[in-house]
């Protein structure tokens, strides 16, 4: 299978479409190898300076059968607008001039003490795309689960719940299914501005050092490195995303109750299937599948032990160019995310 197809941008061709910057392509590049959602996700630029409004239908137009010499009404279509926030991720790096003059390759190393504070960039994003919510905190966006949380909303035939009535409290995960594309799932970055990751090398500056118990010590001469990611999530039609949630962690792991093969009502490779059928038109969207490892090694044992036909391991190249082999169910690729919890409430 040849590379990822998409008429979208993600963020690899964002990336290669800025000014030659090698640390920024790095940046993305190691994004893009710890977290396997930014591999599918549509990034598009937002229509506003900290938000994206889209607009929605509400209500199709009346239509009418006629007669020969009869009359019919006028009608309109209702449609309703909305903003979708983009949330602000920043950190900093002050790295001792006098240890970094050390190394041979002062880039490098800056470099190397940049890595965790990406990853920690990394971590945080992902798991606000999955749960941020911006009614709690008003400096984040709104992510999946907060979207696809009731099993009696407009949306809930897009939350297929496995819960067979004996769900434990926060002992859930969820599978999420989305359909990234341009007018369907996609992340924003403000207007004029560029996805991804923002970096810059702030020089030598005299910065302020505190010891372990928040003591005042004095100054240092530092490297300062300032890094900046704004991203929010549009879901412009939510029939176009899709959450399995309540499924129970303790039976993934074993294999057992609810995930059992005869437990046709409840099992994930059931509510995949399921969940697939929900999106309206798989044509017009990017689909992939998103779990955390706990779900996608059982997924794994399950094809194992039943050769289920609709799972396949297939090969490819990511935006990147790396080769690659992923999990595809029904055609759809599986895909591995950390941030995707195992403690979990019961949506109800």
């Amino acid at each position: 299978m040849a590379a990822i197809a998409t008429h979208n941008p993600t963020l690899a061709d964002w990336v290669k479409r800025r000014d030659p910057d090698g640390t920024i392509a790095m940046i993305a590049n190691i994004l893009a190898q710890t977290n396997e959602i930014l591999d599918d996700a549509v990034f598009k630029q937002a229509n506003g300076a900290t938000g994206h409004q889209v607009t929605v239908a509400t209500g199709l137009p009346d239509v009418y059968w006629r007669s020969f010499n009869e009359g019919i009404k006028p009608s309109k279509g209702r449609t309703a607008q909305l903003t979708e926030g983009i949330g602000m991720l920043e950190s900093r790096s002050e790295v001792d001039r006098a240890l970094a003059s050390l190394e041979d390759d002062e880039a490098a190393f800056r470099l190397s003490e940049s890595r965790l504070r990406l990853e920690a960039m990394n971590q945080t994003m992902t798991s606000t795309m999955f749960y941020g919510n911006s009614a709690a905190d008003p400096k984040q966006f709104m992510g999946l689960a907060a979207r696809y949380s009731s099993l009696l909303a407009g949306n809930s035939q897009n939350v297929i719940s496995c819960n067979d009535g004996t769900a434990t409290a926060l002992a859930q995960t969820s599978i999420y299914l989305v359909g990234w594309g341009d007018e369907t799932v996609f992340c924003t970055f403000p207007k004029g501005s560029n996805a991804g990751i923002q970096q810059e090398d702030l020089g030598v500056m005299d910065v302020d050092v505190f010891n372990d118990a928040g003591a005042y010590t004095g100054k240092m001469r530092a490297l300062v490195d300032w890094y900046c990611w704004q991203n929010g999530l549009v879901v412009k039609d939510w029939r176009y995303a899709a959450r399995i949630c309540n499924i129970q962690v303790s039976d993934l792991t074993g294999l057992v109750e609810t995930q059992l093969p005869t437990a046709t009502a409840f099992n994930i490779i059931h509510a995949m299937s399921k969940a697939v059928y929900r999106i309206p038109n798989l044509g017009l969207c990017r689909p992939a599948f998103y779990m955390n490892r706990t779900a996608h090694s059982a997924l794994a044992r399950m094809a194992m032990e039943k050769s289920i036909g609709a799972l396949a391991l297939e090969a490819g190249h990511n935006q990147f160019g790396t080769p690659r082999r992923y999990m595809s169910f029904l055609g759809v690729p599986i895909r591995r995310c950390d941030a995707i919890l195992n403690t979990e409430a019961v949506v109800s």
